[in-house]
């Protein structure tokens, strides 16, 4: 039997170490164990209109909440292995959830019915760890298979392109670059990031635009600046990087990045990043980095001139038991005064509330404030 929504009463956490003058009050509203027993919590990524969370968990199932309330809606099973990646479809598909496994599939599911309506096989022996939908009309899918990058025309699912010779080892990562749909970055165990132009008959010899080193395996990446023509580069040793895609330059480079933000806060030492964050509107990176314990904090990141990792300006404290896998932040359009929502090995999803009123405190910095969407460009896709 599983328990789907309740309220837990988390001890009051001693106060950080932030600047109360730049900072304000926020607590944790509730939190939804996912499950009995030991699953994880792997992702969290939001409808495009925000009615609805999707989590994947270590069940090899994705179940669907309410970002408001927490309400549990259902799930989505019929992955065999371990699900890797989750994205919600845009406007034009509002009710469709894609997923890839190590089970070698793709599938596509309707979060209405909680049915699967397609999917793709990249073969028995694969492992799909990424996906991305690009192209000229959103049409081409690009997937990380093992080491190869595989393309397939959703339309009619047929396979169009195999990019075999680009890296040695597991593609972690494919993402099309927002607002220029025919570049895709790949990234790998092998240390690689790879920038192709998909336009045509898609080959490693004609398509291969640029080869970033980071020398060491690779676990996120994600985009940045104006035009988003700037990278950013989480590695599986916890180091941070930026990188310049036009120029495949480097702009900085934190190879002790757990040290420099453990040692901009008092409490116990980051153990490991869950991802970064970028704000279009205030134009600031942070990288979230978390303890075994389950706190975790928002440390900005300076990537212009002296490169450096600040205070963090947000720590959610209180929540979790153990290492988080992923951080949803909110938009404001909700009116609800959450922050967003967290996930982890502990098998809960945290929500935490901008609120004096909460009895458990953390803070966040008013830099997190987002805009609604209204301000937005429709076309924004949101890579994690």
């Amino acid at each position: 039997m599983e328990m789907e929504a309740t309220d837990m009463d988390v001890e009051e956490q001693p106060r950080s170490s932030l600047n109360p003058n730049s900072c304000k009050r926020f607590g944790l509203k509730n939190s939804i164990q996912t499950n009995f027993g030991d699953d994880y919590v792997f992702q969290i990524v939001p409808k495009e209109d925000w009615t609805a969370m999707a989590v994947s968990l270590s069940t090899n199932a994705v179940k669907l909440y309410s970002p408001v309330t927490g309400q549990y809606y259902g799930e989505c099973r019929g992955h065999s292995a371990t699900i890797n990646h989750i994205s919600c479809s845009g406007a034009s598909a509002p009710h469709v959830l894609h997923s890839c496994s190590s089970d070698g599939t793709i599938r596509a599911w309707d979060t209405r019915s909680f049915q699967q309506v397609s999917c793709i096989s990249a073969g028995d022996s694969q492992e799909v760890f990424s996906f991305s939908f690009g192209g000229s009309t959103d049409n081409l899918l690009a997937a990380g298979c093992k080491s190869q990058i595989i393309f397939w025309d959703w339309r009619n699912k047929k396979q169009v392109a195999c990019l075999e010779d680009s890296h040695v080892d597991d593609v972690t990562q494919v993402h099309f670059v927002p607002d220029h749909r025919n570049k895709l970055v790949s990234a790998s165990v092998d240390g690689l990031i790879c920038i192709f132009d998909t336009d045509g008959e898609i080959n490693d010899d004609d398509h291969l635009e640029s080869v970033i080193n980071v020398g060491t395996s690779i676990g996120k990446v994600g985009f940045l600046g104006e035009s988003y023509q700037k990278l950013w580069c989480l590695t599986h040793v916890e180091t941070l990087s930026v990188w310049d895609l036009e120029g495949a330059k480097n702009e900085a480079s934190f190879q002790d990045a757990r040290s420099l933000a453990s040692n901009s806060w008092t409490l116990d030492q980051i153990d490991y990043f869950v991802d970064c964050h970028y704000s279009e509107e205030a134009k600031r990176l942070w990288v979230i980095g978390g303890t075994n314990a389950g706190t975790i904090g928002y440390f900005p990141v300076n990537y212009n001139g002296v490169a450096a990792i600040g205070s963090p300006e947000a720590v959610l404290e209180g929540g979790h038991a153990g290492v988080v896998r992923s951080v949803l932040p909110m938009s404001s359009m909700q009116r609800s005064g959450i922050f967003g929502w967290t996930g982890g090995e502990d098998g809960r999803l945290c929500c935490w509330l901008s609120d004096d009123s909460q009895i458990n405190r953390s803070w966040i910095s008013s830099e997190f404030i987002i805009k609604s969407p209204t301000t937005r460009k429709k076309s924004r896709h949101h890579p994690y």
